[in-house]
Parts: C-alpha cells; sequence; structure tokens
C-alpha cells in the first residue's frame, strides 16, 4: 500500500467509527445475503460480534504504516478461523461486505480512490490471513 493508500484507509475509518454499530449490521447483513452458507459458523451474539469485528479492523487500521506487529495477529487469527469452518472462499464475501458497509457508511466520502485504497488493505491482509490458514496453495486458486 502506499502511504496515500494508508492515509484514505485511516481517514474513511476514523468517519466510519462513530457509526461502528450500524456499519457493523450492514456488513452482516451484507455478508448474510451474499454468501448465506456463513451464516451458521456465526453461533453468538451478533452485536458482541459486530463490536469484535469493529475494534479488530480499528487495530488494523490503526496499524497499517507498520504491518510487522499487526500480520502474526491476523495469521493466529486466521489459524483459529479455521477451527469455526472458515475456508478460504468465505474471504472474497467477506471483503465485498466489507466495501459494501464503508460504501454504505461514507456514502458520498466512499470515493474511487478511497474504495481502491481499502481493496488494496483488505486484499493485502486477507492473502496473509489466507495463506496463514491454509497454505499457498489455496491463497491462489
Amino acid at each position: 500500500m502506499t502511504p496515500d493508500q494508508i492515509t484514505l484507509v485511516q481517514d474513511s475509518f476514523a468517519k466510519v467509527a462513530p457509526i461502528k454499530d450500524a456499519a457493523a449490521a450492514i456488513f452482516y447483513a451484507r455478508l448474510f445475503d451474499i454468501a448465506p452458507e456463513v451464516r451458521p459458523l456465526f453461533k453468538g451474539d451478533m452485536t458482541e460480534q459486530g463490536a469484535k469485528l469493529m475494534a479488530t479492523l480499528s487495530v488494523v487500521v490503526n496499524g497499517l504504516r507498520d504491518l510487522g506487529p499487526i500480520v502474526p495477529v491476523a495469521q493466529k487469527l486466521a489459524r483459529q478461523h479455521v477451527a469455526y469452518g472458515v475456508r478460504a472462499e468465505h474471504y472474497q464475501p467477506v471483503g465485498a461486505a466489507l466495501i459494501y458497509a464503508l460504501s454504505q457508511g461514507l456514502e458520498d466520502d466512499f470515493t474511487d480512490d478511497v474504495k481502491q485504497a481499502w481493496l488494496t488493505a483488505y486484499g493485502t491482509l486477507s492473502a496473509v490471513m489466507i495463506d496463514a490458514a491454509y497454505g499457498t496453495k489455496e491463497a491462489t486458486s
């Protein structure tokens, strides 16, 4: 990611933070709409799950300028998600739901540049996570 892309992601996420509960609800509604097969993977309280999602996103977004500490945490998280039934192909609809939730939350502030920055950030992180959980073979398929 370029420094400008990092700034775009961080600045746009700061605008989402005040509506984090609504953004999380939009994210999960969209995810379950486009990938209903993942719904059974979520067994707990969805409000709590949404809070965890937004907290994790906050840590990642705030750490984009120094991924060193973030990568091992993301790798561990990815390996833990395998036990919940998460598969490599689930990362694509998660990314799509994230972009959708951001577009809804940011409205006119969700410019093409902001979208591209988020796609780059998510693509980078998801590739690291898929590789950690499933190996390079899955990451490229």
